[in-house]
Order: structure tokens, then C-alpha cells, then sequence
């Protein structure tokens, strides 16, 4: 989608603003309530994040599957939703049930939401996946590639694109609020797990959890201490680091404004790490193409404590998260990690229309319903946002090495040796 319609999408006039925000939210869930045999939702993943995921599916429509590796996340997931089958395998899952499913959400580590997003949609499932949408650049355009193909309703779980106040201020960027903007600046106090370590000693895994399983794609080790339920993120092979976890709420916004797709280069700075774990701190340098609405753009990404120079803010002290956004006019800052309550300075606010939502989750079944893409869909914005963001850890891998990147067909031009970050291998069984 161009930036030119995707700004016509952002700017149109809907029914749902002021009263018209809650009659549609009433008649919403009016129709859920009365249409929920029509959306049957597994979902795969049903602890951590997956637990309040899988409560949104069963507000919106009926949870016939619960999927998940440990037996202790599953059976308590089961008591709360009896009619639901219980599986530990989503392929097994999706084979046996087929036509029994509408719909599924993906709340699992990193490494398998390609492999359990693309064969649900394959077989022509609707799906949601928390972010990052994908564990790689690759993954990211094929499921985009196949949602489109497929006409499936699909979403990814940042769930600050629904947020009005994220959604206003992506508008006053677009509506040339700041002047021309120059800078974007992007930081997180995460990790807040171990990276930049060496692996755990070799365990034997608990009898709860089947370790073959939870492995899924990735290269086969042996389980230790650390890597489920949490500190997977820090790992090459299971997560995205701090920048997969938390950019896409982040940079969400100044990527909704600025349209930052399709960067051309990126170069990273870090602690060093040892191609296993993440490093402790990374500060990462994005480059954009001028467009026709826009200049050429800088964004700079901050994790592990690091934080962009302070006399950018003045006297106003940085917070554990949140961005800032630099025009020739103002600034814009977000003192957050989802991107609302935004704050000017040197310029002030002006009017802009910008649409409502009746709520994250629910634009996902809505558009099962026939109704329009949630905002945050895998073709137009969640598969082009992961793109972007994942771009940053394929630097960190060239430790140093500034990346020229070719967006249009996922190339490093200057880096072929890190093309196998670009799109991984999977072990037997697990490639779909």
C-alpha cells in the first residue's frame, strides 16, 4: 500500500467519532455476542502474554483449542475454557480439527510464529500473532505475501495501534506538525533478561514441558535453566532481543506518522556478543529514503540502558522508554512505551482527524466479519513494521558493518554473509 493511500485510509472520516465511538462499540459487541458460533478461534500459546490473548478470543467468539508445550500452562488454561480440546502440537491441532476452526492467535516465542502462523493461514485460517510478527525479515513479507493472497483477516498483537492517543499523534506528524522532520529517537530500559552470556548448563527439562516440541524450528540443544518461560528472548536462536520485543510498540508511532518503510541502510553499535545470545546493549542507526511526502529520515534505537543525548531534551529527563521525534519547527515526545500522551515542544497543537477504534482485538473479528483490515494487518503494516524493526538485529549480527539493504527483494547488497539472518533454516518437519 502506498504512503499516499494508507494516508487517505488514516485520514478518512468514519461514524465512529464522538457518540458514534460507542454505539459502534455497543453494536460490536452486540454482534459478537450474537455470531459467536460463527468465529471458532484456537489459540496456540495460552500462557504469559497467551493468557490474555486467548480471554480476548473468548470476549469475541468461541475457544474450541487450547495449544501449548508445558502440561502446567495447558491444564490451567483448560479450566477455565472446558470445551476446548487440548493439544501440545498446533500441527496436529490444525490437522485434526480443520473446518472446526475459523481463526487462530499465535502467542508463542518468537522462533515459531512463522511456522504456526503460515500453516494456519495456508489452510485459509484468520490469525492473530503477538509481535514481533516474525523471527525473521523473510518470514515477515511471505506471511504478508500469503494474507493477501488468501483475502484472511489478520493482525498483529501491538496493541497501541489501537490507542487514540497513538493514533493522534501519528496524525500530527503527518499533518506537518513538526516542520520537516530530520530525527527520530527510540529507546527501551529492556533487556530485562540475561543476554550477552553463555548458554545454560545442560538439564534435563521438567516432565511438563515437551522440549522437542517447544524447540519447534530451531537447531536442536540440549534444555537449560532460563530459556522458558521468559529469558528465550535473549536468544539468537528463539528471540528478537530487546529490539524484536519492544520496537514495534515503540517506533509503532513514528512509524505510523513517517511512514518509516523500506529502510536503505542501518549500522549497529553493541556491547558484542557471541552469535548465540543477544548483547547486553545495542544502539542502532536506521536510514529512510526521502518519499513524496517526506525528507530523508534518521531514526537511532537505544536498549540496555543507553539513551539518546540528553541535551536533545533539554531539561526534560528521559524516561525508561519512549520516543522523540525532531522537526526543523518542534519536537514531539512520547514518555511511554506504546506511543500516546504525546508532548510538543516549540510548536503548537493543531486539529487532525484520525479514526477511532472500537479496540484492538475487536478490529481483528470484526474483519472476520467482512468488516475493514484491523489497522495493524500483516500486509500493509504489521509485515512492513517487523521488516523495519528486524533490520536492526541483522546489523548487530555484522557487529559493526554498516548494511546496504535493498528492500524491494531482502538483500544486505554489501553483507551476503549475513543473508542467512535475512531467512533462517528450519529443522525437518517445521518449514511450511
Amino acid at each position: 500500500m502506498s504512503y499516499q493511500s494508507s494516508r487517505r485510509e488514516f485520514l478518512k472520516t468514519t461514524a465512529l467519532a464522538g457518540m458514534g465511538v460507542l454505539v459502534a462499540e455497543r453494536s460490536l459487541l452486540a454482534e459478537n455476542q450474537a455470531a459467536n458460533d460463527r468465529i471458532n478461534i484456537a489459540c496456540i500459546g495460552v500462557g504469559g502474554k497467551g493468557e490474555s490473548d486467548t480471554a480476548d478470543a473468548a470476549k469475541y467468539g468461541n475457544v474450541v483449542a487450547l495449544c501449548d508445550v508445558d502440561e502446567n500452562i495447558l491444564n490451567k488454561a483448560a479450566q477455565k475454557y472446558p470445551n476446548a480440546k487440548k493439544y501440545s502440537d498446533f500441527r496436529k491441532m490444525l490437522e485434526e480439527m480443520g473446518d472446526g476452526i475459523d481463526a487462530v492467535t499465535v502467542s508463542t516465542p518468537d522462533h515459531t510464529h512463522y511456522p504456526a502462523s503460515m500453516m494456519a493461514m495456508q489452510m485459509g485460517k484468520h490469525c492473530f500473532c503477538q509481535k514481533p510478527l516474525t523471527h525473521s525479515i523473510w518470514e515477515a513479507r511471505r506471511l504478508g505475501e500469503v494474507a493477501r493472497e488468501k483475502k484472511l483477516a489478520t493482525q498483529m498483537g501491538n496493541q497501541g495501534t489501537g490507542d487514540s492517543g497513538l493514533r493522534k499523534s501519528a496524525a500530527l506528524l503527518r499533518a506537518g506538525v513538526l516542520g520537516p522532520v530530520k530525527e527520530v529517537h527510540v529507546w527501551t530500559n529492556r533487556p530485562v533478561w540475561k543476554q550477552g552470556e553463555p548458554r545454560p548448563a545442560p538439564a534435563s527439562a521438567p516432565s511438563h514441558l515437551n522440549w522437542d516440541l517447544w524447540l519447534g524450528p530451531a537447531p536442536e540443544r540440549p534444555y537449560g535453566g532460563g530459556y522458558h518461560t521468559f529469558g528465550w528472548r535473549g536468544w539468537w536462536d528463539f528471540g528478537t532481543g530487546a529490539l524484536g520485543d519492544m520496537a514495534c510498540h515503540i517506533a509503532n508511532m513514528p512509524f505510523m506518522g513517517l511512514d518509516l518503510r523500506n529502510p536503505v541502510s542501518v549500522q549497529a553499535q553493541s556491547s558484542g556478543h557471541n552469535k548465540d545470545s543477544f548483547p547486553k546493549w545495542s544502539i542502532i542507526e536506521f536510514m529512510f529514503p526521502a518519499t513524496d511526502q517526506r525528507g530523508p529520515i534518521k531514526m537511532v534505537w537505544y536498549d540496555g540502558g543507553k539513551l539518546p543525548p540528553q541535551e536533545l531534551l533539554e531539561d526534560t529527563k528521559f524516561t525508561s522508554g519512549g520516543s522523540l521525534i525532531i522537526g526543523e519547527k518542534g519536537k514531539l515526545y512520547t514518555s511511554n512505551d506504546y506511543g500516546g500522551g504525546g508532548k510538543l515542544f516549540g510548536v503548537d497543537e493543531i486539529q487532525v482527524e484520525y479514526p477511532q477504534s472500537p479496540g484492538h482485538f475487536a478490529e481483528w473479528t470484526r474483519a472476520i466479519k467482512g468488516g475493514e483490515q484491523p489497522m495493524s494487518n500483516f500486509p500493509d503494516y504489521a509485515g512492513p513494521l517487523t521488516e523495519t524493526i528486524l533490520l536492526g538485529n541483522l546489523s548487530v549480527w555484522a557487529d559493526g558493518k554498516k548494511i546496504e539493504w535493498d528492500a524491494k527483494n531482502l538483500k544486505p547488497t554489501n553483507a551476503p554473509e549475513v543473508a542467512h539472518i535475512v531467512k533462517r533454516e528450519y529443522r525437518s518437519g517445521w518449514s511450511f
